[in-house]
């Protein structure tokens, strides 16, 4: 346990009228010269006749899969990305019905040493017909509709352990419901 947290433990169970606010302050609060953010993505977990949608996509590790996903963006909610992401990114139309859950991973780039941390929300829904019209987001290469066996058994390919991990989680049956995220209209104002 580091050492600040120790020395604040006990400071944090007493009555906050036994001490002054700035006390507890200065004893657990330190200066921060940047404040830490973690990425926000958005998953789709497309399964359709027991087959699961990926994409096979470029990456500065090479040659990965991953689910329909990506990042939100400014003035969007999550199912609204999680929508976008999956169509720029499978040319299928795609329409959020549960969350899946969220997940919290780390990954830290082999190459750079770049620490990056995602917080990730995984939907599953129904998906549409593919749009032909459509062109594929640059860098992916092809869609996959896979078993969940050929999952399991791709996970060295795998962009992350959230692949796997959100079709597993989709296929045991979790689902929560949309309602359990809520979208302030300041958002997308």
């Amino acid at each position: 346990m580091p050492h600040q947290l120790r020395k604040a433990l006990p400071l944090l169970t007493e009555k906050p009228t036994k001490m002054a606010p700035e006390s507890w302050q200065s004893s657990i609060i330190q200066p921060m010269d940047t404040r830490w953010k973690p990425n926000v993505t958005v998953a789709a977990i497309i399964e359709k006749e027991g087959r699961y949608l990926l994409i096979e996509e470029h990456t500065q590790e090479g040659l990965r899969l991953n689910n329909p996903a990506g990042h939100l963006d400014p003035q969007e909610s999550l199912m609204h990305a999680c929508i976008r992401e999956a169509l720029e990114e499978t040319a299928y139309a795609f329409q959020p019905e549960a969350l899946v859950g969220v997940y919290l991973s780390r990954f830290q780039r082999p190459a750079t040493h770049e620490d990056i941390t995602y917080v990730r929300f995984a939907f599953c829904g129904q998906v549409g017909e593919v749009n032909p019209a459509l062109t594929l987001d640059t860098g992916i290469l092809r869609t996959l509709w896979m078993t969940l066996d050929e999952v399991r058994a791709s996970a060295d390919r795998h962009r992350s352990p959230l692949v796997l991990r959100c079709i597993e989680d989709h296929a045991a049956g979790q689902r929560f419901p949309l309602e359990t995220l809520f979208t302030d209209p300041s958002v997308t104002a």
